[in-house]
């Protein structure tokens, strides 16, 4: 019995078509998310997201988890498990404001700072 050599090729190029018409509907999606994110004000509602995010730790584990841990274990970040005992209230705030070393700066400003600041100054 003889195989057909095309038969593996024509699976192939259908496989190939649908996966561009998955690809290509997930973006079209995705235009569409970003065009309605733009006319509605784009950053200005991600800033005011921010400000009704709730507790200072689901704003550490937004921005802040990633480089120094989940649990404060650190990691690209220093340890923060016992950052408390280490710096006051004000010195955390304006790190956090202002940046240190490779941390950027203004990640949270204002009263997000000042919320995030005196729950870590909780830790020590």
């Amino acid at each position: 019995m003889r195989k057909n050599p095309v038969i593996p090729f024509a699976i192939i190029a259908v496989l190939g078509i649908v996966a561009m018409i998955i690809v290509s509907a997930a973006g079209i999606n995705q235009r569409e998310a970003i065009q309605n994110q733009e006319e509605n004000g784009g950053e200005q509602q991600e800033e005011s997201g921010e400000t009704a995010s709730g507790s200072p730790e689901e704003m550490f584990q937004s921005k802040c988890a990633s480089c120094h841990g989940g649990n404060l274990e650190g990691g690209v970040g220093p340890n923060l498990t016992d950052v408390g005992s280490r710096y006051s209230v004000e010195e955390i705030q304006d790190i956090i404001v202002n940046g240190k070393g490779s941390m950027p700066p203004g990640l949270y400003t204002g009263e997000q700072a000042t919320q995030l600041a005196e729950w870590l100054a909780e830790k020590k």
